[in-house]
């Protein structure tokens, strides 16, 4: 078989689709279904306008919270600890036992860690000057390590 490689800056949505679609194939016979869901807090406020957000999904029995976002308005007030609450409580209706989160951001980073999240991985210089920091908890009655 002869094949190409291509690289682009603008992918064909159909191939991106059957890697996608290939991949997810793949995983589910090696390790069972992820039963992938979409999760997302939305806060508004007074007049409807969006505030605050999560977004992000549930698979394989965890959380992955990709985006979070606080109005400047909002910061300080704990907005990030009751979305993260309301993500997290969903995500044990879901059948989730952990959660996990990711970050680049030093105060975002200490939002977490006051949330219960745990750092267990750290890539150095990403962005440059920066560490994004790599987070999780485990969901559910409260264990002893």
């Amino acid at each position: 078989m002869s094949v190409t490689i291509e690289i682009t800056d603008t992918p064909d949505e159909a191939a991106l689709a059957r890697v996608e679609t290939e991949l997810a194939a793949f995983n589910d016979a090696d390790v069972g279904p992820s039963e992938k869901a979409t999760l997302a807090i939305i806060v508004r406020d007074e007049r409807g306008a969006v505030v605050a957000g999560i977004s992000g999904y549930t698979a394989w029995g965890w959380l992955y919270v990709q985006k979070l976002w606080v109005d400047e308005s909002l910061r300080g007030q704990g907005m990030a600890g009751r979305m993260l609450t309301a993500a997290e409580e969903e995500a044990e209706r879901r059948g989730c036992h952990g959660a996990f989160i990711d970050t680049f951001n030093p105060g975002a980073e200490k939002a977490y860690t006051r949330q219960g999240y745990k750092e267990f991985g750290r890539m150095d210089d990403f962005p440059k000057g920066r560490s994004r920091i790599f987070l999780q908890k485990r969901l559910g009655p409260a264990t002893s390590d």
